[in-house]
This record gives structure tokens, sequence and C-alpha cells, in this order.
């Protein structure tokens, strides 16, 4: 580690304002994750029924770093043809394999895929951070953690069904058409795949379409650990790709995660079909601050639930909800402790904050950002030098919001915060729960009853107290509202693939 030590005028002044003069307390020499044993191929074609296929419709789209904006390949785009043919796969890969293979069997393979991404995990991290933009530190820390935790964790339900449903008959559904965001392109991939295979369904899967490499990189897995021809077909493209696979006639479950306008979209498109339905859509979660509350480990949890994954968070703390009392001691606090992230290159370990995913996802956040400032809210925007290249926002927070800022209500999937105040508990909930979203909210306060109280009491599919953005394979995850119905994780992650008499 290399550091740079304050002028010796400089030295006497209070760390705030030293942090925001020096960017930190101490500088940090680049410690970049070296993508030279990283081979990204020039160009990838899809999987489906085990062999990779050129397109029928002979297109290829470009996937573009968002840190340098340099192109890392070129991928193909599946038409309605080659979704037929991949769903065509997976129905005889269920009937002729995947159906009448063993529980235990089953559990096997699934396993066998969890093993294979900790073995690769270095190189799926680094993929992760240059495709999609994110910290090296989180691809490598949470995301490839997380997506082998899921599927080791399924593996074991697999020959175990009889146990998580005592008295009933759970039964495969069949094909399953997965549809996935570019947040967490790996994980959410791994949040699809492995309840779907280990309960005995076959899949089609499309990731989006700025962040389609590590579901490649896991469709080259899959073809290593010798799964069946058909089980798992990945097919790229945009949004009329993924409108062909939910409304295949012969795909018998949908599951989707991404804006609550395209999953609205998903339900009219397979109303009045049998098919099974799974959302998790849009959130604008609130994270509520007591007066009581650890301030400082608060802080910690304000940062990391918003800005160390850029906002790029279904269930990220876009909202602040603070005790008036308190306010003025948090948002001090929360503003040095800005002062300190390290914005850059998402492959240097040193990086707290990445690049945003694509230009149109940057245009958005500034859209609303500047819609804040119109309407009157105090902006604050961290003081770090930006890229000359790619797609980069300054982590921002707004004071002075009301409830009717845009900044309040809509989803901004970006690094910023909004904050308000309040008063009483009654208030603090009437507020967080003031949202068409209802996906996640979180709580800090010293007293555990006080916790459960208000916990009990916030619209929200998970609630997390003096702790944000804790996730473990075996705990449900899902939304109320507007956030989408049914859960992934856990016990219940099952139920959404199964038809259980």
């Amino acid at each position: 580690m290399v550091t740079t030590e304050p002028k010796e005028s400089a030295a006497k002044k209070p760390a705030n304002e030293l942090a925001i003069q020096f960017g930190s307390a101490w500088e940090y020499a680049p410690a970049p994750e070296t993508p030279d044993h990283v081979k990204i191929e020039p160009r990838y074609e899809l999987f489906i029924g085990g062999k990779w296929q050129a397109p029928h419709s002979k297109k290829y789209f470009d996937t573009i770093s968002p840190s340098t904006e340099e192109k890392l390949s070129e991928v193909a785009e599946a038409d309605a043809t080659d979704i037929d043919n991949a769903v065509k796969a997976a129905r005889v890969a269920y009937e002729k394999y995947w159906s009448k293979l063993r529980p235990i069997d089953r559990g096997k393979y699934v396993y066998r895929i969890s093993r294979a991404l900790q073995e690769k995990a270095r190189e799926l991290a680094i993929v992760e951070s240059m495709d999609g933009g994110k910290p090296i530190k989180e691809s490598r820390d949470f995301d490839v953690v997380q997506a082998a935790a899921h599927f080791f964790y399924y593996a074991g339900w697999a020959d175990k069904l009889a146990y998580a449903f005592p008295g009933r008959n759970p039964r495969a559904l069949g094909v399953a058409g997965q549809v996935i965001p570019w947040n967490f392109p790996l994980l959410m991939a791994a949040w699809k795949l492995a309840p779907a295979l280990a309960t005995g369904n076959t899949c089609v899967l499309k990731p989006a379409e700025t962040t389609p490499l590590t579901a490649l990189l896991l469709a080259k897995i899959i073809e290593e650990c010798d799964l069946p021809p058909g089980v798992v077909n990945i097919v790229t493209g945009a949004g009329a790709t993924g409108a062909a696979l939910v409304g295949h006639p012969d795909v018998d479950k949908v599951a989707f995660t991404g804006s609550t306008d395209v999953g609205k979209r998903i339900q009219k498109a397979i109303a009045g079909s049998k098919k099974k339905i799974t959302l998790e859509l849009g959130g604008k979660a609130a994270n509520i601050v007591f007066a009581d509350a650890p301030l400082d480990q608060a802080i910690e949890g304000i940062i990391g639930g918003i800005f160390f994954n850029q906002g790029h968070v279904c269930c990220a703390g876009s909202r602040l909800l603070v005790e008036e009392s308190a306010a003025p001691a948090v948002i001090r606090k929360l503003k040095d402790r800005m002062a300190t992230l390290r914005l850059g290159d998402p492959l240097d370990k040193n990086t707290d904050v990445g690049a945003i995913n694509s230009k149109m996802q940057l245009e958005k956040i500034r859209e609303l950002c500047a819609s804040g400032e119109k309407e009157g809210a105090e902006r604050f925007s961290a003081p770090c030098a930006m890229p000359k290249r790619g797609y980069w926002f300054a982590p921002t927070i707004f004071t002075g919001v009301s409830q009717s800022h845009r900044i309040a209500r809509e989803e901004i999937f970006g690094p910023v915060l909004a904050v308000q105040t309040f008063r009483t508990p009654e208030e603090a909930i009437e507020k967080a729960n003031n949202t068409m979203y209802g996906l996640s909210a979180g709580i800090w306060t010293d007293k555990g009853s006080k916790s459960f109280w208000v916990a009990q009491r916030l619209k929200a599919g998970v609630v997390w107290a003096n702790t944000y953005n804790k996730f473990d394979p075996s705990s449900p995850f899902g939304g109320f509202k507007e956030s989408g119905f049914g859960r992934e994780g856990g016990r219940q992650g099952l139920l959404a693939y199964l038809e259980v008499d």
C-alpha cells in the first residue's frame, strides 16, 4: 500500500475536511485484478440442446464494457425460431432424460455446477465486472459466492421434496422460461436455474442484452458438467427475444426479474394460459434510522445498500428516513463517509463505486437527479474524479426531499439517495409504505421490540434489522404490491417450480 501524507498545514484540519480535500485519509496505489488469464471469445452463439448454434436471424449485437466503452464480444440475437428450437429441446430433455432421473442424481448434477462455479470463481468475477461495471470486490465476494451457494443449497433439496411438503405430492412443472436482468447476471441465473433443476424442470434462460457474458460462461460450465442435452438452454437477445420466450405456448412456467412495466406486460401476455408465473420487479426501499440506532453501523449499512452496488439492486435502500433529532448527525456522517469512497476501474480491488451499466441507464439517472434539483431538493455529490471514458455517476444524496418528489417515488437504479425525516415511528411507517413498491426495507435501532413492531407494519417482502442487503440461499426473497409476487430462495423457492397436490 502506498500512502500520500497530507500537507503539514492541513494536518490540524477536522477529519471530515481532510476527507473531502484528499478524497480519503489514505490514497491507495492501484491494485488491478489482471484479466490476462480470462479468455472472452470474439463471438458467442446460442446454447440450445447441448450445442452452440448460430442464430436463425444471423444477427449479432455487441456487448460493451461500461467502464471503458470498449467492445468485449459480439453475441447472437435469438429470434422466435431460435426460441422455438430451445423450448423444443427443453421439452425433449424433460421427457426423455431429466424427469426420468432419480432425484438424487439430479442433485449431483446441480452440485457439480456449484463446484465448477467455485473453481472458476476468479474468471467469473472478472468477466462480471468487465461486462457489468460493478467493482471486482462485489463480484468476487458476493455475486459469485452467492451463485455457487444457491446451486449448492438446492442440490441438497433435490431428493428431499417430500420433506419440504410433507403429506403432499410435489411434481415438476416441465419447461421453465426464465428472463433475468443486468444488475446481477450470474447470481440471477443461479436464483432461477438452481431451484428449477433441483425440482426436475428443464430451462430456457435469457440474460439481459447488456450483460450476457457470465450467463454464456455458465452455459460452458453446464456443458462441461455433462448435463443431458437440452436440460439448460441459454438464448441471448433483447426485448423481442424475451417476449418470444414468455409467450411460447409450450412453456409451463415463467420466471421474470426486471422492471414493473415489463412485468405487467408479461402478465397480460400470459393471461388465460395455464402458465405459472413469478415476478420480482422494481423497488424503492426505505432505510429507517431511529435516533437510538448505532449510527456508525447504520452509515455503513446505508452506504453498502446504495453506493457499493451503484444502486443497481431492486432492493437498494434508495430512500433514507431519519428520525428528526438524529438527522443532522446522520447527514454529516454520511457526507464524510461518501467523501472517502473510491470511484473508478471496476477491476481495481480498491474501487468502491464502479460504472453505470449502460449509457441509457446513465441518462435516466441524470434526468431523475435533474428533476430532484428542479423540484427543490438539495443535492450533494461525493467529490471524486470521473474517468474520461465510460459511464459514471458520483454517489449522490438529496436532502429536503418531500414525498411528492420523483426521486422519492420512482426507482432510480443508480447511486442516488433521497433523505427524508420523521418524528414518530408511525410517521416513519406511513412514509415507508407510501410507495407503489414493496420489495424490502431496513430498520436501525438498538431496541429489539421496536424493530419487530415496525417490521410487522412495513409492507415489504424482506425487512432487515441493523443490517442491509444480507442474503442467504435458505432465506426467501420477493415483494408485495408492484414489486411482484412469488418467492425465490429457501423452501418457498421450490414451490414456484412445482405442482403440489
